[in-house]
């Protein structure tokens, strides 16, 4: 194979067993993604699936619209649909790398969503997973944060793919130069004041070692196996203590979560919380494996709560892990689709109007019926409704209505179904 081939081939890999469908791409602009782009476009036809592209355009440097556009006009010479995505609700709080990426995620999950496109594909490459890894090692990471990034994972309802992940970005470069294509550099790259960068710089120095980014990515892949290894064992005390209820919420049978070991205890209970909150990122350390001593030792009092989630003892040495009403998320348009980062709303009704958000106290009291229902008030408070200026128009979850549908969609896979591609992020 020629190290032009490599691309394709990486990619072509990818595709293989990716159901039929829409496939979507992102794409920035710079020699990753813009070459994932074209080496989608040269294999989609091939593999039957369509391509559309997005662009998310963070609107931080003056640059960036016109790199945008020039992504769409590549795109629009190709016959390759092409949006572009605005980050418009910044608030220059915390930091500004994570929150770019965590809103980058959300635009590009509605945008797949509306479209019908279940996997997105992602630029990351192997230079990005070493990097990854090194900055993982720095913070301290176990196993699940050294296994980096995986080639697929399923979040906000999208499969996100990362077919390039064995794969340099020099090769990309030379597989862009071969076909003419110049592609945009981003400043920030350079700029040393961001982990990433840093970590880019100090990979350098550690190649001499033999540390390079290929040593580094071989690392992590091999910790992504005893990752799996361990989620698999996980998944197994998870079908055995955790009861998921219907309304987002979770039981767990703190006896039987006993049989398991110290690590695999932190794991089902990191995934149920998970579930219930639609956090992408697991709790802390400390805090998490301060809450399971707790739930072991019955020290939780009328509950504790932690990461976005309310633990209640329950008779028959259980534990209701139920969303915080204080964290639901404010309410949405409902032509945003999804809701708290769990709830996927479908609805036929008249009126720009209408907005999804939490059914809360004043919902509950205008659906006296959820008292024959045997769930919990808490629970049913932080369920979806549908508004409009202020009167309940739907609660689908205590009322069937034909014109509304309201389905479950947890931010990460379940313990209870261990998959190899849950992301940890930790």
């Amino acid at each position: 194979m020629t190290p032009g081939e490599a691309p394709l081939a990486a990619v072509r890999s990818a595709l293989l067993g990716l159901p039929a469908g829409p496939l979507g791409v992102a794409v920035s602009g710079g020699s990753d993604s813009l070459a994932l782009t074209l080496l989608l476009h040269a294999l989609c036809p091939e593999t039957g699936h369509g391509l559309a592209a997005v662009t998310v355009d963070h609107g931080l440097r003056p640059e960036s619209a016109g790199e945008a556009a020039e992504v769409g006009r590549i795109c629009r010479d190709r016959g390759i649909p092409h949006a572009v995505l605005r980050w418009s609700d910044r608030d220059g709080r915390g930091n500004l790398q994570a929150r770019a990426r965590s809103a980058r995620r959300a635009l590009i999950a509605g945008w797949a969503a509306e479209r019908g496109i279940a996997a997105v594909a992602l630029g990351h490459t192997l230079d990005d997973q070493a990097e990854t890894f090194l900055m993982r090692l720095a913070r301290g990471s176990g196993v699940d944060g050294l296994a980096a990034m995986a080639p697929r994972t399923n979040s906000e309802g999208i499969c996100w793919l990362r077919p390039l992940l064995g794969t340099s970005r020099a090769a990309l470069r030379d597989w862009l130069a071969a076909q003419g294509m110049p592609w945009a550099e981003d400043p920030g790259n350079a700029d040393l004041r961001f982990d990433r960068i840093r970590a880019r710089a100090a990979m350098e120095q550690l190649a001499p070692l033999g540390l390079g980014a290929e040593r580094l990515a071989a690392t992590a892949a091999a910790m992504a196996r005893a990752r799996l290894a361990l989620e698999v064992a996980a998944g197994d005390l998870a079908r055995a203590a955790v009861e998921p209820g219907p309304a987002g919420d979770a039981l767990i049978d703190i006896a039987a979560l006993r049989s398991g070991t110290e690590e695999l205890q932190l794991r089902v209970l990191a995934g149920v919380l998970a579930w219930v909150s639609g956090a992408i990122y697991r709790p802390r350390f400390a805090s998490l494996a301060a809450a399971r001593a707790a739930l072991l030792h019955g020290r939780i009092g009328q509950g504790i709560t932690l990461q976005g989630c309310v633990l209640r003892p329950r008779s028959g040495g259980r534990v209701a892990v139920r969303r915080e009403p204080a964290r639901a998320a404010p309410p949405v348009p409902l032509a945003t689709r999804v809701w708290d980062r769990r709830w996927r709303i479908e609805a036929v009704l008249p009126g720009a109007d209408v907005v999804v958000g939490a059914l809360g106290p004043e919902g509950l009291y205008r659906c006296p019926e959820w008292r024959a229902g045997g769930e919990a008030r808490e629970t049913l408070l932080t369920t979806p409704a549908l508004w409009r200026r202020g009167e309940l128009v739907a609660a689908p979850l205590l009322r069937p209505d034909p014109r509304v549908r309201a389905s479950f969609v947890p931010a990460l896979t379940p313990p209870w179904e261990a998959r190899s591609d849950v992301e940890s992020g930790r």
